[in-house]
């Protein structure tokens, strides 16, 4: 009984966001076929650009604060090795690495590996950091205090926010210096 109250204090929680209605799930075909392979971006690409680029779900994300459903969304359960970078300027954020099951249904992290933002955020009548992507200022979610050791920090993060790496494709997608995180050691 207390761990089901827990889970939905945290799915509502992650939930929250700044629009009046959760944008509907997409599926990893339309994800694909919406996502533009880009280089690393220096500076944040102007609206007309980033519409074009991103799905209604990923603009709805990033540009205006909104949330994803959980266990609908493409890394929720994503378990390969590889890096998350932000969809809108491909600026490295997250590492398969310190990826953990939170149990909330977005995917979680203890730790980021480049450089974000954490914004207090006090909607919907709770007091919440927001993460937000330096360069591109994309949200990305949130980060709360319940997470496991070594930080004790969960990032809580949309996917729609993110575009995966595979370990494999990091050196020809321009992320050689992410490659040292999967050397088996």
């Amino acid at each position: 009984m207390i761990r089901a109250l827990a889970l939905a204090m945290l799915f509502a929680a992650c939930n929250a966001n700044s629009s009046s209605a959760a944008p509907a799930a997409e599926t990893k075909a339309d994800v694909k076929t919406h996502t533009m392979k880009h280089p690393i971006r220096t500076t944040k690409p102007s609206d007309d650009v980033i519409r074009k680029e991103l799905t209604p779900l990923q603009y709805e994300v990033t540009q205006r604060d909104g949330t994803e459903p959980p266990f609908h969304n493409e890394y929720w359960d994503n378990h390969e090795a590889g890096i998350y970078v932000d969809i809108v300027t491909g600026e490295p954020l997250f590492s398969s690495t310190n990826k953990f099951d939170s149990g909330t249904g977005w995917p979680s992290f203890y730790k980021p590996i480049g450089n974000i933002v954490e914004k207090r955020d006090v909607s919907h009548s709770m007091a919440r950091v927001e993460v937000r992507s330096k360069i591109g200022d994309s949200h990305l979610g949130h980060v709360f205090d319940d997470g496991p050791k070594p930080t004790g920090l969960r990032y809580c993060i949309d996917s729609a926010a993110l575009r995966f790496i595979p370990a494999d494709q990091l050196e020809a997608q321009g992320y050689a210096q992410f490659t040292s995180l999967f050397v088996k050691r």
